[in-house]
């Protein structure tokens, strides 16, 4: 039997729509360069995983003369949102304490980071009253 269809982006796909997101529509040659500053992967790897991004509407693509260039569908802030609401859901049953308990556990954040944070929390409270 297949496996169904993730909704979420794979880590590789999110290697891919990390780079569309930095740098806007991009050949499969401009995606694997980038991606290759990392770790070397084949033309055809990235062609095809693509093409599977292309079926899972998490990109599109234009003809550009022999090419395509691909870009996202959605912004980095939609689709980082429901990757975490998946994840809430899934392995946390809902509870955003317990996420960011386990998130703030396993990343050790800097003072800087906390402080980030707590205004994060406050902008939140201050949006929720108005």
């Amino acid at each position: 039997m297949a496996r169904p269809k993730q909704e979420t982006p794979t880590a590789g796909e999110l290697e891919v729509l990390k780079v569309l997101w930095e740098h806007g529509p991009c050949t499969v040659r401009e995606v694997l360069n980038d991606l290759n500053k990392r770790r070397p992967r084949a033309y055809t790897s990235v062609m095809t995983l693509l093409n599977v991004m292309t079926e899972k509407r998490l990109v599109t693509r234009q003809p550009q003369g022999r090419a395509y260039v691909y870009q996202t569908r959605r912004p980095r802030e939609t689709t980082l949102g429901r990757m975490v609401q998946d994840l809430l859901g899934r392995a946390f049953e809902g509870s955003a304490s317990a996420l960011v308990t386990q998130v703030l556990t396993q990343s050790k954040p800097s003072d800087e980071e906390l402080e980030a944070i707590q205004q994060a929390i406050d902008q939140y409270h201050e949006r929720e009253e108005s």
